[in-house]
């Protein structure tokens, strides 16, 4: 049976907590000498990779690699594709090599779902166009389960670039199968249009949110996705929406602050509440990891895969 894992809606909440959980037994490999678990010994990963990456692409070869899986890297630049092949044509060519399960990033949206129609093996979206990442969600739920335990109730507060933003979607959706309320707080120009049909709440001033926050969620502004005028100017963004000293004062004493990386400090985040001891950032790194090697182990590892959708 075929499963993947594309979008956070394809795990129910005792998917997600298993992965949760599986990734907390498999986080003390990391701290042995031998960080080696002979799981995926003979299986084939291939991290299928058409925009640029550097945490993502390592933290999935690393997870891999830990459980014995080979690892083939693909990049598209200097690669058939940039000459002009198809992302069907390169999936055939995958599958003639036998991969058991290929990592894809893509800038269309809907790309690891044509590609899950193509091959045979399990497919881990790691990220396509605005739509979704959910490795990432896993690795922040994971991440603030650890510090601030059970996430039913916790108010999770996810602010700055919604709209080009896939990891706020997937967020949005997998920590309210967890119980977590989701406030998303933003400037209308940075909001989609099908937000109102999320399950979570819009503020547009993230001062009112920021006491009742239990973590805090800045989102990297990608200018390099906007082709208009969505604020007035950095600065003003800055001044309306970033995370400053001040602001993070008024946080609880036990909430966390989170980025997805990689952070433009001065802009979303002063550079203080980057380094701060709050700050999860350089831990959601590491937990990646942990919780992509859970993914890899439960799509791959047994004979029937453990989560994901059927396709």
């Amino acid at each position: 049976m075929k499963r993947h894992l594309i979008s956070a809606k394809d795990l129910t909440r005792d998917d997600a907590l298993l992965v949760l959980d599986t990734a907390e037994e498999l986080a003390r490999v990391s701290g042995r000498s031998v960080k080696k678990l002979p799981t995926l010994r003979g299986l084939t990963v291939v991290n299928l990779f058409f925009e640029d990456s550097t945490r993502t692409r390592i933290s999935f070869e690393a997870a891999a690699k830990r459980l014995s899986a080979d690892v083939i890297n693909f990049s598209a630049k200097g690669s058939s594709v940039s000459k002009g092949e198809s992302l069907k044509d390169t999936a055939l060519t995958l599958e003639a090599m036998g991969a058991d399960a290929v990592v894809i990033r893509h800038g269309a949206s809907g790309a690891p779902y044509r590609l899950a129609d193509w091959i045979n093996g399990n497919v881990i979206n790691a990220g396509d166009g605005t739509h979704e990442h959910p490795t990432q969600a896993l690795l922040d739920a994971y991440t603030m389960r650890r510090h601030l335990g059970s996430l039913d109730g916790r108010k999770i507060t996810i602010v700055g670039d919604v709209l080009h933003s896939r990891v706020a979607r997937s967020n949005v959706l997998l920590l309210s199968t967890l119980g977590a309320e989701v406030t998303l707080v933003a400037p209308p120009t940075l909001l989609p249009v099908s937000v109102g049909t999320w399950p979570c709440k819009v503020s547009y001033d993230l001062d009112s949110v920021l006491a009742k926050s239990d973590a805090v969620m800045m989102l990297r502004v990608q200018r390099e996705r906007m082709n208009a005028a969505y604020f007035p100017t950095v600065r003003e963004y800055s001044r309306r929406y970033g995370l400053s000293a001040e602001r993070y004062s008024h946080l609880p004493e036990h909430a966390i602050v989170m980025h997805p990386g990689p952070m433009n400090r001065g802009v979303e985040i002063a550079a203080e509440v980057a380094d701060s001891a709050r700050s999860t950032i350089v831990e959601q790194v590491g937990n990646g990891v942990s919780v992509r090697m859970a993914v890899l182990y439960l799509l791959l590892g047994g004979a029937q895969p453990a989560i994901g959708a059927d396709k």
